[in-house]
Formats: C-alpha cells, sequence, structure tokens
C-alpha cells in the first residue's frame, strides 16, 4: 500500500533529524547538569551495558544502529574516561568483550535518573494514547524498511 503524503517531506525531515537530535542534546544537558560529562552517544552504548556486560563491539552496533568504527571510537573515548575497558574474548581471538569499570557501573543511577527525566520531558503533553500511537507509527515504518 502507497500514500500519497502532502507533507511526506516534512515528515521525513521530522524524523531523520529533529526528534532525535533534539532528544540527544537535552539528554546531554540534562546529563551535564548531573555532572556526568558523557555524550548521548556515550550514554546508549552504556545502557547496554548496564544491562549486560562482557558485549561484542558487533552487538553494541546491532543494538545501538551504528556502524562498528562508530562504536569503536566511542568505545575508545569511553575507555579514556575510563568508564569501560576491552577483554580478548578467549572463544574468539579477533574480537574483543565490552566490560564496565567501577566507575561506569556506578554512574548508572544517575545516567538513569536523567535519561527518565529527558523522556518526561519530551512527552510533556502527551496523553498516554497518543504517545502510544506514534510509537505503534514508528513501529509500522522500522517494519517496513528494515
Amino acid at each position: 500500500m502507497t500514500g500519497n503524503f502532502e507533507y511526506a517531506d516534512e515528515f521525513f525531515s521530522f524524523l531523520t533529524g529533529k526528534a532525535t537530535a533534539a532528544l540527544a542534546r537535552r539528554l546531554q544537558r540534562n546529563l551535564k547538569e548531573e555532572g556526568i560529562n558523557i555524550t548521548s552517544e556515550q550514554w546508549s552504548l552504556l545502557y547496554y551495558l548496564w544491562i549486560e556486560e562482557g558485549r561484542t563491539q558487533q552487538e553494541l552496533a546491532c543494538l545501538t544502529f551504528r556502524d562498528k568504527p562508530s562504536v569503536s571510537r566511542l568505545i575508545n573515548n569511553l575507555e579514556k574516561i575510563k568508564l569501560v575497558m576491552r577483554v580478548n574474548d578467549k572463544d574468539d581471538k579477533r574480537s574483543n568483550l565490552i566490560f564496565l569499570t567501577k566507575q561506569g557501573r556506578q554512574l548508572r543511577e544517575a545516567c538513569m535518573r536523567q535519561a527518565k527525566r529527558t523522556i518526561g520531558q519530551a512527552l510533556e503533553g502527551l496523553a498516554y494514547e497518543e504517545m502510544l500511537r506514534a510509537k505503534n507509527t514508528l513501529e509500522v515504518l522500522y517494519c517496513n524498511l528494515k
């Protein structure tokens, strides 16, 4: 089924940048207010490591919809600020497993608090039904394109 949307260009522009960029900027600002100097991209990697440590760079790339070089750069920067560490995978010598450091684990609570705050700010003024409708619309878009 194809649709003829009068505002398709504006919709595409909004989906591909405006909302995502605004959300990322707000999250980064909220984290900074908490005294946490990481980017929203770094936060997304940490988020998946807080769920489960010892993931490969490839797994993190898939989970965050990024390419491997971008994930490698993010991990390098997180290593520099001592939030993660790479460990050689004993089962696959070509691969590294990514683990949190003690400092990386300690950031979880404050980061999650700011992430929830950011989502609350983003959804302010929306009824639950409107949020669900938007989520369902985006899910259909994603399924149509994957």
